[in-house]
Protein backbone atom coordinates (compact mmCIF):
# COMPACT_ATOMS: atom_id res chain seq x y z
CA UNK A 1 0.00 0.00 0.00
CA UNK A 2 3.14 2.25 0.89
CA UNK A 3 4.31 1.59 -2.42
CA UNK A 4 1.54 2.84 -4.25
CA UNK A 5 1.23 5.65 -2.35
CA UNK A 6 4.95 6.62 -3.20
CA UNK A 7 4.06 5.61 -6.95
CA UNK A 8 0.78 8.51 -6.96
CA UNK A 9 3.25 10.85 -5.63
CA UNK A 10 5.74 10.53 -7.89
CA UNK A 11 3.13 10.34 -10.17
CA UNK A 12 1.94 13.79 -9.38
CA UNK A 13 5.05 15.34 -9.50
CA UNK A 14 5.66 13.99 -12.73
CA UNK A 15 2.22 15.30 -14.08
CA UNK A 16 3.24 18.97 -12.38
CA UNK A 17 6.36 19.09 -13.99
CA UNK A 18 5.37 17.57 -17.82
CA UNK A 19 2.37 20.81 -17.11
CA UNK A 20 5.78 23.27 -16.69
CA UNK A 21 7.43 22.32 -19.83
CA UNK A 22 4.11 22.51 -21.67
CA UNK A 23 3.03 19.70 -22.61
CA UNK A 24 -0.52 19.67 -23.46
CA UNK A 25 -2.22 19.28 -20.47
CA UNK A 26 -4.35 15.95 -22.11
CA UNK A 27 -1.29 14.24 -23.24
CA UNK A 28 0.04 14.58 -19.96
CA UNK A 29 -2.79 12.91 -17.99
CA UNK A 30 -3.34 10.37 -20.37
CA UNK A 31 0.70 9.26 -20.08
CA UNK A 32 0.89 9.67 -16.34
CA UNK A 33 -2.31 7.84 -15.80
CA UNK A 34 -1.68 5.03 -18.59
CA UNK A 35 1.90 4.97 -16.91
CA UNK A 36 0.87 5.06 -12.99
CA UNK A 37 -1.50 1.87 -13.73
CA UNK A 38 0.88 -0.14 -15.49
CA UNK A 39 2.72 0.11 -12.53
CA UNK A 40 0.21 -0.61 -9.91
CA UNK A 41 -1.65 -3.21 -12.00
CA UNK A 42 0.35 -4.22 -14.84
CA UNK A 43 -0.28 -3.12 -18.80
CA UNK A 44 -2.99 -5.09 -19.43
CA UNK A 45 -5.43 -3.94 -17.26
CA UNK A 46 -5.01 -0.77 -18.74
CA UNK A 47 -5.89 -2.23 -21.93
CA UNK A 48 -8.57 -3.77 -21.00
CA UNK A 49 -9.99 -0.38 -19.31
CA UNK A 50 -9.09 1.91 -22.03
CA UNK A 51 -11.48 -1.24 -24.27
CA UNK A 52 -14.57 0.20 -22.35
CA UNK A 53 -13.78 3.53 -20.75
CA UNK A 54 -13.45 6.14 -24.19
CA UNK A 55 -16.66 4.94 -24.60
CA UNK A 56 -18.14 4.61 -21.09
CA UNK A 57 -17.03 8.31 -21.11
CA UNK A 58 -18.28 9.67 -24.11
CA UNK A 59 -21.33 7.94 -24.33
CA UNK A 60 -22.47 10.21 -20.80
CA UNK A 61 -25.30 12.24 -22.69
CA UNK A 62 -24.74 15.24 -20.22
CA UNK A 63 -21.51 15.57 -22.31
CA UNK A 64 -23.75 16.07 -25.94
CA UNK A 65 -24.65 19.64 -24.43
CA UNK A 66 -20.78 20.56 -24.34
CA UNK A 67 -20.80 20.71 -28.59
CA UNK A 68 -23.99 22.38 -28.63
CA UNK A 69 -22.87 25.07 -26.49
CA UNK A 70 -19.39 25.41 -28.44
CA UNK A 71 -21.26 25.57 -31.25
CA UNK A 72 -23.87 28.56 -30.79
CA UNK A 73 -20.95 30.45 -29.49
CA UNK A 74 -18.64 30.11 -32.64
CA UNK A 75 -22.09 30.77 -34.93
CA UNK A 76 -22.67 34.07 -32.72
CA UNK A 77 -19.48 34.92 -33.32
CA UNK A 78 -19.39 34.78 -36.84
CA UNK A 79 -23.27 36.59 -36.94
CA UNK A 80 -22.08 40.33 -34.95
CA UNK A 81 -24.05 39.57 -32.42
CA UNK A 82 -20.93 40.59 -30.61
CA UNK A 83 -21.02 44.13 -32.67
CA UNK A 84 -24.82 44.40 -31.89
CA UNK A 85 -24.08 44.33 -27.82
CA UNK A 86 -20.95 46.43 -28.18
CA UNK A 87 -22.92 49.50 -30.15
CA UNK A 88 -26.04 49.46 -27.65
CA UNK A 89 -23.75 49.82 -24.70
CA UNK A 90 -21.97 52.22 -26.02
CA UNK A 91 -24.87 54.11 -27.21
CA UNK A 92 -26.00 53.90 -23.55
CA UNK A 93 -22.74 54.63 -21.65
CA UNK A 94 -20.50 56.09 -24.00
CA UNK A 95 -21.09 59.86 -23.11
CA UNK A 96 -19.59 59.08 -19.19
CA UNK A 97 -15.86 59.60 -18.87
CA UNK A 98 -14.91 55.48 -19.30
CA UNK A 99 -18.15 54.98 -20.59
CA UNK A 100 -16.34 53.38 -23.68
CA UNK A 101 -14.82 50.75 -21.37
CA UNK A 102 -18.10 50.20 -19.06
CA UNK A 103 -19.39 49.34 -22.39
CA UNK A 104 -16.95 46.64 -23.30
CA UNK A 105 -17.78 44.81 -20.16
CA UNK A 106 -21.48 45.01 -20.57
CA UNK A 107 -20.68 43.75 -24.22
CA UNK A 108 -18.73 41.32 -22.96
CA UNK A 109 -21.55 40.28 -20.24
CA UNK A 110 -23.78 40.25 -23.17
CA UNK A 111 -22.20 37.83 -25.38
CA UNK A 112 -20.95 35.44 -22.43
CA UNK A 113 -24.22 34.75 -22.63
CA UNK A 114 -24.51 33.07 -25.89
CA UNK A 115 -20.95 32.24 -26.40
CA UNK A 116 -20.26 30.09 -22.82
CA UNK A 117 -16.00 30.75 -23.69
CA UNK A 118 -14.35 33.78 -21.67
CA UNK A 119 -10.84 33.05 -24.50
CA UNK A 120 -13.97 33.43 -27.39
CA UNK A 121 -15.03 36.31 -25.83
CA UNK A 122 -12.09 38.28 -24.97
CA UNK A 123 -10.95 37.63 -28.78
CA UNK A 124 -13.78 38.51 -30.11
CA UNK A 125 -15.09 41.47 -27.90
CA UNK A 126 -11.21 42.50 -28.78
CA UNK A 127 -11.68 42.69 -32.15
CA UNK A 128 -15.17 44.98 -32.22
CA UNK A 129 -14.18 47.27 -29.28
CA UNK A 130 -10.63 47.67 -29.28
CA UNK A 131 -10.76 50.08 -32.62
CA UNK A 132 -13.14 52.05 -30.85
CA UNK A 133 -11.09 53.02 -27.30
CA UNK A 134 -8.03 53.71 -29.45
CA UNK A 135 -10.81 56.29 -31.36
CA UNK A 136 -11.09 57.76 -27.88
CA UNK A 137 -7.57 57.46 -27.20
CA UNK A 138 -8.40 55.70 -24.04
CA UNK A 139 -4.70 54.31 -22.35
CA UNK A 140 -3.43 51.21 -23.82
CA UNK A 141 -3.34 49.61 -20.60
CA UNK A 142 -7.18 50.84 -19.58
CA UNK A 143 -8.32 49.77 -23.10
CA UNK A 144 -6.05 45.99 -23.02
CA UNK A 145 -6.90 45.69 -19.55
CA UNK A 146 -10.40 46.22 -19.87
CA UNK A 147 -11.51 43.81 -22.50
CA UNK A 148 -9.01 41.44 -21.06
CA UNK A 149 -10.78 40.69 -17.68
CA UNK A 150 -14.28 41.41 -19.23
CA UNK A 151 -13.47 38.52 -21.55
CA UNK A 152 -13.47 36.36 -17.95
CA UNK A 153 -17.65 36.94 -17.96
CA UNK A 154 -17.74 34.00 -20.19
CA UNK A 155 -16.93 32.15 -17.95
CA UNK A 156 -19.63 32.32 -15.34
CA UNK A 157 -22.35 33.80 -17.23
CA UNK A 158 -24.97 30.91 -18.49
CA UNK A 159 -24.38 29.08 -20.40
CA UNK A 160 -20.52 28.41 -19.78
CA UNK A 161 -18.71 25.20 -21.08
CA UNK A 162 -16.51 25.35 -18.07
CA UNK A 163 -19.51 25.25 -15.30
CA UNK A 164 -21.05 22.53 -17.86
CA UNK A 165 -17.93 20.44 -17.17
CA UNK A 166 -17.75 21.74 -13.02
CA UNK A 167 -21.23 20.39 -13.03
CA UNK A 168 -20.69 16.95 -14.74
CA UNK A 169 -17.67 15.82 -12.28
CA UNK A 170 -19.19 16.78 -9.29
CA UNK A 171 -22.90 15.28 -10.26
CA UNK A 172 -24.77 18.33 -9.76
CA UNK A 173 -27.72 19.21 -12.03
CA UNK A 174 -26.62 22.00 -15.02
CA UNK A 175 -30.02 23.76 -14.24
CA UNK A 176 -29.24 24.40 -10.72
CA UNK A 177 -25.80 25.43 -11.40
CA UNK A 178 -26.93 27.40 -14.19
CA UNK A 179 -28.99 28.92 -11.82
CA UNK A 180 -26.47 29.25 -8.92
CA UNK A 181 -23.80 31.37 -11.82
CA UNK A 182 -26.81 34.04 -12.82
CA UNK A 183 -26.49 36.37 -9.92
CA UNK A 184 -22.26 35.87 -9.48
CA UNK A 185 -21.97 36.81 -12.87
CA UNK A 186 -24.01 39.55 -12.76
CA UNK A 187 -21.72 41.17 -9.48
CA UNK A 188 -18.73 40.64 -11.41
CA UNK A 189 -20.40 42.96 -14.49
CA UNK A 190 -21.60 45.44 -11.98
CA UNK A 191 -18.42 45.31 -10.23
CA UNK A 192 -15.90 45.60 -13.24
CA UNK A 193 -18.24 48.60 -14.36
CA UNK A 194 -17.59 50.61 -11.28
CA UNK A 195 -13.89 49.53 -11.32
CA UNK A 196 -13.56 51.53 -14.63
CA UNK A 197 -15.49 54.31 -13.66
CA UNK A 198 -13.38 54.39 -10.43
CA UNK A 199 -10.04 54.04 -12.36
CA UNK A 200 -11.07 56.87 -14.57
CA UNK A 201 -12.15 58.91 -11.78
CA UNK A 202 -8.39 58.92 -10.29
CA UNK A 203 -6.55 58.66 -13.71
CA UNK A 204 -9.23 61.27 -16.19
CA UNK A 205 -7.00 60.86 -19.17
CA UNK A 206 -7.19 57.06 -19.18
CA UNK A 207 -10.69 57.41 -20.07
CA UNK A 208 -11.65 60.21 -21.79
CA UNK A 209 -15.76 60.80 -22.56
CA UNK A 210 -16.69 59.90 -25.74
CA UNK A 211 -19.69 61.49 -27.77
CA UNK A 212 -23.48 61.62 -26.97
CA UNK A 213 -25.18 59.99 -29.59
CA UNK A 214 -29.07 60.93 -31.07
CA UNK A 215 -32.53 59.53 -29.59
CA UNK A 216 -32.91 57.88 -32.75
CA UNK A 217 -29.47 56.41 -33.05
CA UNK A 218 -30.07 54.87 -29.07
CA UNK A 219 -33.06 53.42 -30.10
CA UNK A 220 -31.74 52.16 -33.64
CA UNK A 221 -28.63 50.22 -31.68
CA UNK A 222 -30.99 49.30 -28.59
CA UNK A 223 -33.22 47.50 -31.21
CA UNK A 224 -30.49 45.47 -32.47
CA UNK A 225 -29.88 43.78 -29.59
CA UNK A 226 -33.68 42.32 -29.54
CA UNK A 227 -32.30 39.02 -31.46
CA UNK A 228 -29.57 38.42 -28.56
CA UNK A 229 -32.17 38.52 -25.92
CA UNK A 230 -35.15 36.70 -27.31
CA UNK A 231 -31.88 33.71 -27.40
CA UNK A 232 -31.24 34.07 -24.29
CA UNK A 233 -34.63 34.00 -23.35
CA UNK A 234 -35.56 30.80 -25.14
CA UNK A 235 -32.35 29.09 -24.01
CA UNK A 236 -31.77 29.49 -20.31
CA UNK A 237 -35.61 30.96 -19.70
CA UNK A 238 -36.80 27.71 -21.44
CA UNK A 239 -34.26 25.73 -19.09
CA UNK A 240 -35.21 27.40 -16.05
CA UNK A 241 -38.85 27.00 -16.70
CA UNK A 242 -38.36 23.55 -17.37
CA UNK A 243 -39.67 23.29 -20.47
CA UNK A 244 -36.67 21.46 -22.26
CA UNK A 245 -32.99 20.24 -21.06
CA UNK A 246 -29.86 22.18 -21.50
CA UNK A 247 -28.67 19.97 -24.62
CA UNK A 248 -32.32 20.43 -26.48
CA UNK A 249 -31.71 24.35 -25.27
CA UNK A 250 -28.65 24.36 -26.97
CA UNK A 251 -29.91 22.99 -30.02
CA UNK A 252 -32.42 25.54 -30.26
CA UNK A 253 -29.82 28.26 -29.32
CA UNK A 254 -28.04 26.74 -32.29
CA UNK A 255 -31.47 26.94 -34.76
CA UNK A 256 -31.74 30.11 -33.72
CA UNK A 257 -28.35 31.61 -34.47
CA UNK A 258 -27.90 29.82 -37.53
CA UNK A 259 -31.58 30.79 -38.99
CA UNK A 260 -30.55 34.93 -37.63
CA UNK A 261 -27.35 34.84 -39.64
CA UNK A 262 -28.85 33.80 -42.55
CA UNK A 263 -31.66 35.67 -42.73
CA UNK A 264 -29.65 38.74 -41.84
CA UNK A 265 -26.97 37.74 -44.50
CA UNK A 266 -23.98 37.69 -42.03
CA UNK A 267 -23.68 33.77 -41.59
CA UNK A 268 -22.69 32.23 -44.83
CA UNK A 269 -21.86 28.28 -45.78
CA UNK A 270 -18.35 28.79 -45.11
CA UNK A 271 -18.83 30.48 -42.40
CA UNK A 272 -21.10 27.98 -41.27
CA UNK A 273 -18.76 25.19 -42.17
CA UNK A 274 -16.02 27.03 -40.01
CA UNK A 275 -17.92 27.42 -36.91
CA UNK A 276 -18.71 23.16 -36.78
CA UNK A 277 -14.79 22.41 -37.93
CA UNK A 278 -13.97 24.45 -34.96
CA UNK A 279 -16.82 22.61 -32.91
CA UNK A 280 -15.16 19.34 -33.61
CA UNK A 281 -11.64 20.78 -32.58
CA UNK A 282 -12.71 22.20 -29.14
CA UNK A 283 -14.67 19.66 -28.64
CA UNK A 284 -12.17 16.85 -29.29
CA UNK A 285 -9.86 18.71 -27.14
CA UNK A 286 -12.41 18.62 -24.19
CA UNK A 287 -13.24 14.79 -24.75
CA UNK A 288 -9.58 14.10 -24.51
CA UNK A 289 -8.63 16.03 -21.22
CA UNK A 290 -11.63 14.24 -19.78
CA UNK A 291 -10.43 11.06 -20.99
CA UNK A 292 -7.26 11.42 -19.84
CA UNK A 293 -8.80 13.21 -16.36
CA UNK A 294 -10.44 9.72 -15.72
CA UNK A 295 -7.45 7.51 -16.27
CA UNK A 296 -5.76 9.92 -13.67
CA UNK A 297 -8.21 9.60 -11.20
CA UNK A 298 -7.92 5.85 -11.69
CA UNK A 299 -4.52 5.99 -11.29
CA UNK A 300 -4.45 8.13 -8.38
CA UNK A 301 -7.55 6.63 -6.24
CA UNK A 302 -5.83 3.48 -6.13
CA UNK A 303 -2.72 5.13 -5.11
CA UNK A 304 -5.11 6.35 -2.34
CA UNK A 305 -3.95 10.03 -2.73
CA UNK A 306 -7.04 11.93 -2.63
CA UNK A 307 -7.89 9.89 0.30
CA UNK A 308 -4.53 10.62 2.17
CA UNK A 309 -5.10 14.31 1.32
CA UNK A 310 -8.86 14.77 2.46
CA UNK A 311 -8.26 12.44 5.29
CA UNK A 312 -4.95 14.75 6.28
CA UNK A 313 -6.81 17.98 5.99
CA UNK A 314 -9.59 17.02 7.93
CA UNK A 315 -7.39 16.07 11.19
CA UNK A 316 -5.28 18.93 10.81
CA UNK A 317 -7.27 20.86 13.22
CA UNK A 318 -7.91 23.37 10.63
CA UNK A 319 -10.97 25.52 10.50
CA UNK A 320 -13.28 24.21 7.03
CA UNK A 321 -12.69 28.31 6.09
CA UNK A 322 -8.78 28.09 6.24
CA UNK A 323 -8.89 24.88 4.57
CA UNK A 324 -11.04 26.67 1.48
CA UNK A 325 -8.55 29.58 1.90
CA UNK A 326 -5.79 27.06 1.01
CA UNK A 327 -7.50 25.10 -1.94
CA UNK A 328 -8.37 28.66 -3.51
CA UNK A 329 -4.47 29.44 -3.34
CA UNK A 330 -3.71 26.62 -5.02
CA UNK A 331 -6.22 27.34 -7.82
CA UNK A 332 -4.56 30.57 -8.20
CA UNK A 333 -0.80 29.18 -8.43
CA UNK A 334 -2.71 26.25 -11.29
CA UNK A 335 -3.85 29.39 -13.09
CA UNK A 336 -0.29 30.57 -13.49
CA UNK A 337 0.04 27.49 -15.15
CA UNK A 338 -2.66 25.91 -17.20
CA UNK A 339 -6.19 27.14 -19.04
CA UNK A 340 -9.39 26.99 -17.20
CA UNK A 341 -10.78 24.16 -18.52
CA UNK A 342 -7.90 21.84 -17.91
CA UNK A 343 -7.46 23.21 -14.55
CA UNK A 344 -11.06 22.17 -13.69
CA UNK A 345 -10.80 19.22 -14.83
CA UNK A 346 -7.23 18.29 -13.53
CA UNK A 347 -8.49 19.48 -10.12
CA UNK A 348 -11.90 19.17 -8.78
CA UNK A 349 -11.29 15.51 -8.58
CA UNK A 350 -8.43 16.00 -5.92
CA UNK A 351 -10.60 18.80 -3.89
CA UNK A 352 -13.86 18.42 -3.95
CA UNK A 353 -13.45 15.12 -1.36
CA UNK A 354 -11.70 17.63 0.93
CA UNK A 355 -14.35 19.75 0.40
CA UNK A 356 -17.41 17.42 1.14
CA UNK A 357 -15.80 16.05 4.15
CA UNK A 358 -16.13 19.60 5.71
CA UNK A 359 -19.04 21.16 7.52
CA UNK A 360 -20.04 24.86 6.33
CA UNK A 361 -23.28 24.66 7.32
CA UNK A 362 -24.91 24.02 3.78
CA UNK A 363 -26.57 20.62 2.36
CA UNK A 364 -24.11 18.45 0.02
CA UNK A 365 -25.82 19.79 -2.67
CA UNK A 366 -25.63 23.50 -1.62
CA UNK A 367 -21.92 22.83 -1.07
CA UNK A 368 -21.50 21.66 -4.29
CA UNK A 369 -23.02 24.83 -5.78
CA UNK A 370 -21.03 27.36 -3.59
CA UNK A 371 -17.83 25.50 -4.08
CA UNK A 372 -18.44 25.59 -8.10
CA UNK A 373 -18.77 29.12 -7.85
CA UNK A 374 -16.40 30.27 -5.74
CA UNK A 375 -13.49 28.18 -8.09
CA UNK A 376 -14.78 29.24 -11.04
CA UNK A 377 -14.35 32.86 -9.64
CA UNK A 378 -10.74 31.86 -9.22
CA UNK A 379 -10.68 30.37 -12.23
CA UNK A 380 -11.62 33.49 -14.03
CA UNK A 381 -8.76 35.14 -12.29
CA UNK A 382 -6.24 32.83 -13.29
CA UNK A 383 -7.05 34.04 -16.96
CA UNK A 384 -5.60 37.53 -15.87
CA UNK A 385 -2.97 36.38 -13.35
CA UNK A 386 0.82 36.62 -14.35
CA UNK A 387 2.94 35.18 -15.91
CA UNK A 388 0.10 32.83 -17.96
CA UNK A 389 -2.79 35.18 -17.68
CA UNK A 390 -4.53 33.05 -21.68
CA UNK A 391 -6.68 36.33 -21.90
CA UNK A 392 -3.56 38.87 -21.54
CA UNK A 393 -2.00 37.00 -24.27
CA UNK A 394 -5.09 36.71 -26.65
CA UNK A 395 -5.41 40.56 -26.40
CA UNK A 396 -1.84 41.46 -26.59
CA UNK A 397 -2.02 39.39 -30.09
CA UNK A 398 -4.84 41.90 -30.98
CA UNK A 399 -2.73 44.87 -29.67
CA UNK A 400 0.66 44.14 -30.67
CA UNK A 401 1.71 47.87 -30.22
CA UNK A 402 1.06 47.57 -26.36
CA UNK A 403 3.45 46.01 -24.54
CA UNK A 404 2.45 43.56 -22.48
CA UNK A 405 3.18 44.96 -19.21
CA UNK A 406 1.00 47.57 -19.99
CA UNK A 407 -1.75 44.97 -20.32
CA UNK A 408 -1.08 43.17 -16.61
CA UNK A 409 -0.70 46.74 -15.53
CA UNK A 410 -4.46 47.73 -16.76
CA UNK A 411 -5.37 44.23 -15.55
CA UNK A 412 -4.38 44.89 -11.86
CA UNK A 413 -7.31 46.99 -10.89
CA UNK A 414 -10.29 44.57 -11.81
CA UNK A 415 -7.83 41.35 -10.09
CA UNK A 416 -8.26 43.39 -6.94
CA UNK A 417 -11.88 43.46 -7.85
CA UNK A 418 -12.01 39.72 -7.90
CA UNK A 419 -10.33 39.30 -4.99
CA UNK A 420 -13.36 41.08 -2.91
CA UNK A 421 -15.80 39.46 -5.29
CA UNK A 422 -14.52 35.88 -3.62
CA UNK A 423 -14.32 37.10 -0.31
CA UNK A 424 -17.91 38.07 -0.65
CA UNK A 425 -19.01 34.89 -2.22
CA UNK A 426 -16.88 33.11 0.17
CA UNK A 427 -18.48 35.01 3.16
CA UNK A 428 -22.27 35.06 2.14
CA UNK A 429 -22.73 31.94 0.27
CA UNK A 430 -26.71 32.96 0.03
CA UNK A 431 -25.34 35.26 -3.01
CA UNK A 432 -25.00 32.02 -4.90
CA UNK A 433 -27.60 29.73 -3.63
CA UNK A 434 -30.62 32.37 -3.53
CA UNK A 435 -32.17 31.98 -6.75
CA UNK A 436 -31.49 27.96 -6.77
CA UNK A 437 -33.79 27.94 -3.38
CA UNK A 438 -36.17 29.96 -5.31
CA UNK A 439 -36.27 27.68 -7.90
CA UNK A 440 -36.72 24.42 -5.97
Amino acid sequence: MMDSYITGIAGLAGLLVLIAVRVPIAYTMILVGIVGISLQSGPMIVLNQLKDLAYAQFSNYDLSVLPMFILMGGLASRCGLSSDLFRAANAWLGRFRGGVAMAAITACAGFGAVCGSSTATASTMGQVALPELRRYRYSGALATGTIAAGGTLGILIPPSVVLIVYAIIVEVNIVTMFAAALVPGLLATLMFVGTVALYCRFVPAAGPSGQAVSQAELGAATLATIPVLVIFGVVIGGIYAGIYNPTAAAAIGVALVVAYGFARRRLSLPGLGDALLETARTSGMIFLILLGAELLKIFMSRAGVPQSAAEMLQSSGLAPMVILVLIIAAFLVLGCLMDSLSMVILAIPFFWPVIAGLDFGLTPDETKLWFGIVILVVVELGLITPPVGLNVFIINALARDIPMRETFKGVMPFFGTEIVRIALLVLFPAISLTLPRLLQ
